[in-house]
Parts: structure tokens; C-alpha cells; sequence
């Protein structure tokens, strides 16, 4: 799908890197909202920082973008930005051999968001939270209701 309008720029500029909204990943997105990766592979409300987070340790070259995904009907920070991927030399080989096309980088990013050390303590501060109520909520004694 070369172009005659990327003709004259080279991988290695910025204007050919890929973009990654954080849409794409988001499980809570509809495909036709602009969700790109199937729903088992997706994440609940991906941020720019956790696909920073991601790329980064992964050693790709990226760069971070403050703009608005044309699809995104909420206006709110938390959706705000994306990432763009160095993936290609200036030959057309892949950089990273790990990840050749932009769909292996998005696979990586709906894999390893949810084992993020922030996502990890979320989902158990959530699970102590509702513990603690439950045991809260057992103690309490019932009344004996209508006779």
C-alpha cells in the first residue's frame, strides 16, 4: 500500500511513524467507535502513559502526541493524546523484528497493559475494598423482618 504521497519521506521520519489512539485497545469501544484489536485482546480504558509505559520497555522508538482520536466523543484528559511507533528503517525492513506491522504492536500493547504493576495493585485494592465490605456487611444482624 505504498503511496506516491510518502514517495519522497523516509520511514525515519516522524510524518511515517505509526499512530496508536488508545481506542484502539479500548474493550469498552465498539469496532465501528475505532476499536482495532479483537475484544479478548483489548483493555478497559487504555491511557497513553500505560501504552508509554509498554512500548518503552519493549525498546521501540516512539513519541507521544497530544491529540484527539476523530472518533472519540468524550473530551475528557484521560483520552487525550497518542503514541506515534517508529516501526521501519529507511529500507522497509522492520526495526524491531518483534513487531513488524502495526497490528503485532497492538496485540503487545492488549497484552501487556493488564499485567502493568498499576493495573495489578488496582485490581487488588479493588478486591480488598469489596472484602472489607462484605465482611462489614455479614456482621451487621438482621432484623426479623414483617411477620
Amino acid at each position: 500500500m505504498s503511496s506516491d504521497y510518502y514517495k519522497d519521506i523516509k520511514h525515519s521520519d516522524r510524518k511515517r511513524w505509526i499512530c496508536i489512539y488508545p481506542a484502539y485497545l479500548n474493550s469498552k469501544k465498539t469496532r465501528a467507535e475505532g476499536r482495532k484489536v479483537p475484544l479478548a485482546k483489548a483493555v478497559d480504558t487504555p491511557t497513553v502513559q500505560e501504552m508509554r509505559d509498554v512500548l518503552q520497555a519493549s525498546n521501540v522508538t516512539i513519541g507521544i502526541e497530544r491529540s484527539f482520536y476523530s472518533r472519540e466523543r468524550s473530551k475528557e484528559p484521560q483520552y487525550f493524546g497518542r503514541v506515534r511507533v517508529h516501526l521501519k528503517n529507511d529500507d522497509g525492513t522492520p526495526l524491531n523484528p518483534e513487531f513488524p506491522t502495526r497490528d503485532s504492536v497492538l496485540l503487545h500493547l492488549g497484552e501487556m497493559i493488564p499485567k502493568l504493576k498499576t493495573r495489578t495493585q488496582q485490581k487488588q485494592n479493588t478486591e480488598q475494598q469489596a472484602s472489607q465490605s462484605a465482611a462489614a456487611s455479614s456482621s451487621k444482624k438482621k432484623g426479623k423482618g414483617r411477620r
